[in-house]
C-alpha cells in the first residue's frame, strides 16, 4: 500500500461556525462540507456533533468537529504550546510577509517570520487555540540533497542518545553566530 494524499485532519473547535467564518477570512480556505450526527458512526455512541471540512490546498483537508455535549476542550499540560500546531504552505516569502501584515492588521498577535534555513514561518492561534504556522519554502537542491542523505544517520543516533545530532547543524550557523 502507499498512501495517496492526507484525506483529511480533524481538530476539536469551540464553536463551528466561529471557526469556518475564521479560517475563510484569515486563510483563505472554502468551505467544503458539514456532517452533523446524533451518534458516532464508528462505535455509535449517542454524541451529537457538527463536523466540518474546510479546503487546505492541493486536495488536503482540514476538519473540526464541535461537540457541544462533551467537556471544553484542553491542551495537553505536559506538551509545551509550540509543539502541537497546524502547518501550511504559502507560494513565497513575499506572501508571508502580507499574510503577517494583514493579520496583524486584524488583531491576531503574529510570531516570526522565523528563518528556519530550509523555510521561514510565521506562528498565531486560531480562535480555539490551536496554534497555525504559516511557511514559505526558502530551501536550494543542494540544501534539500545534504538534509536527505543523513536523515537516517540523525534518526538512529536520537534513537541512542536522545541529543540533536549535528549532522544538519549548518542550518543553524546563522544563528549561532549572532547568539
Amino acid at each position: 500500500m502507499k498512501i495517496e494524499r492526507i484525506h483529511h485532519v480533524a481538530y476539536r473547535c469551540r464553536d463551528a461556525r466561529e471557526t469556518v467564518q475564521w479560517y475563510r477570512e484569515h486563510l483563505g480556505m472554502d468551505f467544503v462540507l458539514a456532517i452533523a450526527e446524533d451518534h458516532v458512526p464508528s462505535t455509535h455512541a449517542p454524541d451529537p456533533y457538527m463536523h466540518v471540512f474546510l479546503d487546505a490546498g492541493g486536495g488536503n483537508v482540514l476538519a473540526f468537529f464541535e461537540l457541544p455535549s462533551s467537556p471544553p476542550q484542553g491542551k495537553d499540560p505536559n506538551t509545551p504550546e509550540w509543539v502541537q500546531h497546524i502547518a501550511f504552505k504559502v507560494a513565497s516569502v513575499e506572501e508571508l510577509g502580507q499574510t503577517k501584515a494583514r493579520l496583524q492588521a486584524r488583531g491576531i498577535d503574529v510570531v516570526g517570520p522565523t528563518d528556519h534555513t530550509i523555510f521561514q514561518s510565521i506562528y498565531f492561534f486560531d480562535p480555539n487555540g490551536h496554534r497555525v504556522e504559516l511557511a514559505a519554502d526558502t530551501a536550494t537542491a543542494e540544501m534539500n540533497t545534504k538534509l536527505d542523505a543523513v536523515k537516517w544517520q540523525m534518526l538512529e543516533e536520537w534513537s541512542r542518545t536522545k541529543r540533536a545530532p549535528r549532522h544538519a547543524a549548518w542550518m543553524h550557523q546563522k544563528e549561532l553566530a549572532g547568539a
